[in-house]
């Protein structure tokens, strides 16, 4: 569990591996923080890490965004050409 604290924004944001979510001790722990943090009126942010791997799924998430840029593209082309031969 990584705890990370920004005293101007008010803010507490907290990294979970996937072992940390399931420890009983770590959920103990955080109920402490959430506790401490609304008395002091910080935003606590938690953050989970997932069970696929990261580097398969932002490339696919990547190729995904590029190839709807491109759709997007095209579809813009294609009203202007549109407007045009009115």
């Amino acid at each position: 569990m990584e705890i990370n604290t920004h005293q101007e924004s008010k803010l507490v944001d907290i990294w979970l591996s996937h072992k940390d979510q399931s420890s009983q001790d770590i959920q103990k722990r955080l109920q402490s923080i959430y506790r401490r943090c609304a008395e002091e009126k910080y935003t606590v942010a938690v953050f989970c890490s997932g069970q696929q791997d990261l580097a398969e799924e932002t490339s696919a998430l990547l190729q995904y965004n590029r190839r709807r840029s491109a759709e997007r593209a095209v579809q813009r082309e294609k009203a202007r050409k549109r407007q045009v031969s009115r």
